[in-house]
């Protein structure tokens, strides 16, 4: 009977942690992202990211891309790409942290469906590799959403 219960115990746990992760930003491989960007005509949002032990992750993880507003905007007006920097990288994956001096740091970049970094509207490249705090990375998603907007009407 213990053992009925553990198993049910056990089995609970696990489903309501797929519904949190569901809840989140489902994160794309860099491959699958830019395909999909050029489908669905979608700015690129790419996270450059290590996790555990990195201050910057660790508040992205828990205090943004767990933020219903956030994730949210993420989900619906944005191709959300992770680049697992405690792996290998491939070739693309490396080329692109190249372009923009990412020197093997976190770093969060924004690209249009074409892989060009967007700029706000004052012409300032939206990336990030530093600590961001939830109300300035709302302000970079809207500015990103708002130059793509712009770039398009033109």
């Amino acid at each position: 009977m213990k053992r009925v219960s553990l198993m049910l115990v056990m089995a609970m746990l696990a489903f309501s942690s797929f519904a949190v992760a569901a809840d989140g930003v489902t994160w794309l491989t860099l491959s699958v992202g830019r395909e999909r960007a050029k489908v669905e005509k979608k700015p690129m949002l790419i996270d450059f990211f290590y996790g555990k032990g990195c201050p910057r992750c660790e508040q992205l993880e828990v205090g943004d891309y767990e933020n219903p507003a956030i994730v949210k905007k993420i989900m619906d007006d944005f191709i959300p790409i992770r680049v697992d920097l405690t792996k290998e990288l491939s070739k693309d994956e490396r080329e692109l942290g190249e372009k923009y001096d990412y020197d093997k740091e976190c770093l969060l970049i924004f690209l249009d469906p074409e892989g060009n970094i967007i700029k706000d509207a004052g012409g300032k490249k939206l990336s990030c590799a530093t600590m961001i705090e939830s109300d300035m990375l709302l302000r970079y998603l809207d500015a990103a959403k708002a130059s793509l907007a712009n770039k398009d009407k033109n």
